[in-house]
């Protein structure tokens, strides 16, 4: 049988698929076509079975699946620094233009995939489509006034006119993300997951009081909640909820999040968000998944590794697209150059990559298929051009 064509054929030193097993492969190498993974094998054996229009070789490299950042702020990128100083007011071209800025950062760091959560989503949708990158974005609900709608009436409306508009774009989907739950009355709440049920919506909360929310009916799949501090793991695992856990940015504040290998030992699906920028600076999912190990030593390194890439994947509502190296799934993958001074010996590729490595190392991107970063240039920006952005938003 003559090969079979293929648009991408990846070889690497060494493959992490994640699932379904969490190991690491030698030698192997990942065929890609129409954006979706086709198979996973030896070296060997892929040469003779298939034809790629484009052969990536990585003999340095491991090749594993594009982190993915379970909570940020993109647009706060604009605000670091700014915390304790005057800053811009939110707008629709301070989000649009910050978001660009996220976005960029973050497929630079190998970040394939992000939840947002903050105001005019409308801008981050388009920003993430534009860029060809998964985002979840949130759709604010309160009972007052904001930034982006009136009322609860008023945001109920601006979220069903954006649903309609993204129901079928393939790098954007939407959930609820009601604001702070002190300033959002029940019948709202209820009316949440009303529509989050109609529409079979995810909805996510960030420090949800978890009693009053499953008094709520809200605490069950679909639901995530962020940056939860001495909450009851049983109930949690009992829901079958998710957990967004925001390490450095709880360091930062002053603050622990629950112990991640408690809930991933109680098969609770647990992600790193990096939350607010203006708070940690830095968009890198791997250091969150370092600094979760560091302070948890029961988490290990290919745990960690699972929760930054599948448990991200999956807490975003992704986790049957994309998180893994998986034939069907899309090809969403990541290379890290481990052929640096501060990684040698490897003696555990996991150990390497958590430890020893830093987004700087992410040498190549890919998202669906399609190239985003390529032998540590980013491909889909000007740099020079994000910079000016930058400097411009410090300066008013």
């Amino acid at each position: 049988m003559p090969p079979e064509p293929v648009d991408l054929l990846i070889e690497a030193r060494w493959v992490l698929p994640i699932a379904p097993v969490n190991t690491v492969f030698a030698d192997h190498a990942v065929a890609v076509t129409s954006g979706r993974i086709v198979a996973l094998g030896p070296i060997a054996q892929m040469n003779a079975r298939f034809e790629p229009v484009e052969r990536v070789v990585r003999r340095d490299h491991a090749l594993l699946p594009g982190f993915v950042n379970a909570h940020t702020r993109a647009a706060m990128t604009l605000l670091r620094g700014l915390r304790s100083q005057a800053a811009p007011s939110a707008s629709p071209d301070f989000v649009r233009e910050g978001t660009q800025l996220a976005i960029a950062e973050m497929l630079r760091a190998g970040i394939t995939s992000f939840a947002d959560m903050y105001s005019f989503p409308a801008e981050v949708a388009r920003a993430a489509s534009a860029a060809r990158m998964r985002a979840a974005i949130g759709l604010p609900v309160a009972d007052s006034a904001s930034l982006w709608a009136e009322g609860a009436t008023g945001h109920f409306e601006k979220a069903e006119q954006l649903w309609d508009e993204y129901q079928s774009d393939p790098w954007v989907c939407l959930y609820f993300a009601p604001h702070d739950a002190a300033e959002v009355s029940d019948p709202t709440l209820i009316r949440v997951r009303r529509v989050a049920d109609e529409l079979d919506a995810r909805v996510a909360m960030v420090a949800p009081p978890l009693e009053r929310m499953h008094g709520l009916g809200l605490l069950r799949p679909g639901f995530t909640a962020i940056g939860l501090q001495n909450a009851d793991s049983e109930l949690i695992a009992a829901t079958g909820i998710c957990v967004v856990a925001n390490v450095q940015s709880d360091l930062r504040l002053g603050s622990r999040s629950l112990a991640v290998s408690t809930l991933d030992s109680q098969h609770v699906t647990v992600a790193f968000g990096t939350g607010d920028p203006a708070d940690v600076g830095a968009l890198d999912i791997l250091a969150e998944a370092r600094a979760a190990a560091l302070i948890d030593n029961k988490l290990t390194a290919e745990d960690s590794l699972r929760i930054a890439t599948l448990g991200g994947a999956t807490a975003l509502g992704f986790g049957a697209i994309t998180g893994s190296i998986e034939p069907g799934k899309y090809a969403d993958l990541l290379c890290i150059d481990l052929n640096r001074l501060a990684c040698q010996p490897i003696s555990r590729v996991p150990d390497a990559i958590l430890f020893s490595a830093t987004r700087e190392q992410a040498s190549d991107v890919w998202t669906s298929g399609r190239a985003a970063v390529s032998n540590g240039r980013l491909l889909a920006f000007d740099e020079q051009e994000l910079s000016a952005i930058a400097n411009r938003w410090s300066q008013t």
